[in-house]
């Protein structure tokens, strides 16, 4: 079973930049969209052969997942329940046999940390919001969360202490998300591969020179441990400041 996650940093742009051939060339089982900047109703294009669930932003042209599937879920949640969160258009729940899949675009702090006090409380709420979910069935959780954990994960890590995405705090919040049962699956596989990205400022080429952050994941119950074949980042892939990230399990 193949699973793909990309922040496509707006869907209609990313179209024009050839998201369709990588969507038809990967042929995901289940592909999660993050940054989707649009509402359903705004889709001049389809998704042929799957199911299709949106959860957009009050805000027009602003965050929103969408979650594609061949397989019809059992059931589909969206947002957690708590309602200053739930504006934003962050999460969708699909519900399988085995698991449940969740989509999330977790809030940035910002420039100047702006929003960081309102990030930890997001991280500690999102936190209770998958355990809740494990205690029904294992969870998978994909998507943007805005956080280099180590400094292995991003390129200038001494630069960046106090920026947003690499501050203290969220590492900390993501280093307790991963101790309360999550395996974070790349480095499962990867431990110390270096140089591995998933996001790059538009700015100074950082791209073209890989200066990145590896910002969007996947993680997994640990009873999923024995199922996981594989992760996989794929950075020649164009089209958003992002690139792909999948997760192969048995």
């Amino acid at each position: 079973m193949r699973l793909i996650s990309w922040n496509v940093n707006g869907l209609r742009a990313c179209m024009n930049k050839g998201f369709m051939n990588f969507f038809t060339h990967i042929d995901a089982d289940i592909f999660c969209i993050q940054e989707s900047k649009m509402h359903k109703n705004q889709a001049d294009f389809c998704f042929g052969g799957y199911e299709d669930f949106w959860n957009s932003a009050e805000k027009k042209g602003y965050s929103g997942v969408i979650t594609l599937c061949k397989q019809k879920p059992i059931n589909v949640e969206y947002d957690m329940g708590i309602v200053h969160h739930d504006l934003e258009g962050r999460v969708i729940t699909t519900e399988f046999t085995d698991f449940y899949l969740v989509n999330v675009y977790t809030p940035n702090s910002k420039r100047e940390l702006e929003r960081l006090e309102y990030r930890m409380e997001w991280e500690d709420d999102f936190r209770a919001f998958l355990k809740n979910l494990e205690l029904h069935k294992s969870v998978i959780v994909c998507g943007d969360l805005n956080v280099a954990h180590q400094e292995i994960d991003l390129k200038n890590p001494k630069t960046n202490r106090k920026n947003a995405g690499f501050t203290d705090e969220e590492r900390q919040k993501m280093t307790l998300l991963l101790e309360s049962g999550f395996i974070d699956t790349f480095r499962y596989f990867y431990p110390d591969q270096i140089d591995a990205y998933s996001w790059w400022s538009y700015m100074s080429r950082a791209r073209e020179r890989n200066i990145g952050w590896r910002i969007d994941y996947f993680l997994c119950s640990q009873a999923l441990k024995p199922f996981l074949k594989d992760a996989k980042i794929y950075p020649k892939i164009m089209g958003s400041d992002h690139c792909p990230v999948g997760l192969e399990i048995f």
